[in-house]
């Protein structure tokens, strides 16, 4: 599913954020990515997505070669891999339907083909019943169902989580990483990058840490080590 082979990323003047990374990651995984500030994780994903290139090494998804990839193909890369921030970025002029078609519509989708999806990934997030509320009527927990929703609109095999909980509480922390193992029982390549230490040691599922750009351990049925 992904590659990542003999990876270097050096960003100038003479800044290593990745070293010599290589990684495997099989369909249909739950991957926590961890590692303090500063290790490497965001270039990790950013080449992923193809968002920056590397300096050396070469990097495969679903056996495509993404290593220098045109910008032209960019697009159809990323509707293959959905991505969750932080920070949600919702439009807060835009109702919870409206912002997960917003996705769909800037891809040129049909208006019969997003009425069709958009309820579907909302049921699958559990939030059929706010489709006409706005992001500032929604919980912390709410706004990031919606942004993973809007992620799943073209069913991607693999889903990033970029600290997708680090904005909320304990129990909404909760219900984001039970929602993301739900989807994961999908079919759905995950990967959570995240600094919670509670979240990666109770899902005993295979963690990678990352140190100064290099991947320091690689367990099956893991902790957060560091």
């Amino acid at each position: 599913m992904i590659y990542f082979k003999n990876i270097n990323k050096k960003y100038p003047p003479d800044t290593l954020a990745l070293n010599d990374v290589n990684l495997h990651i099989k369909p249909g995984e739950f991957v926590s990515i961890v590692g303090q500030s500063g290790t490497g994780k965001t270039t990790l994903i950013k080449l992923l997505i193809a968002e920056e290139k590397p300096t050396k090494g070469k990097i495969i998804v679903g056996g495509w070669d993404i290593t220098d990839i045109p910008g032209r193909h960019v697009p159809i890369l990323r509707r293959q891999i959905g991505v969750v921030f932080q920070d949600y970025k919702l439009l807060p002029k835009k109702t919870v339907m409206e912002n997960v078609a917003f996705a769909l519509q800037v891809a040129g989708e049909t208006n019969v083909k997003i009425e069709k999806i958009v309820p579907q990934v909302l049921k699958i997030v559990g939030l059929e019943e706010k489709g006409k509320r706005f992001p500032e009527q929604l919980s912390g927990g709410e706004q990031q169902r919606v942004s993973i929703a809007r992620s799943l609109v073209h069913r991607p095999k693999i889903l990033v989580a970029d600290e997708p909980t680090g904005n909320l509480d304990s129990i909404n922390t909760r219900e984001i990483i039970d929602l993301l193992q739900k989807i994961n029982e999908l079919g759905t390549t995950i990967l959570l990058v995240t600094h919670n230490r509670e979240v990666v040691n109770a899902l005993r599922k295979r963690v990678i840490t990352l140190e100064a750009g290099a991947v320091i351990s690689d367990q099956e049925k893991g902790k957060y080590i560091l």
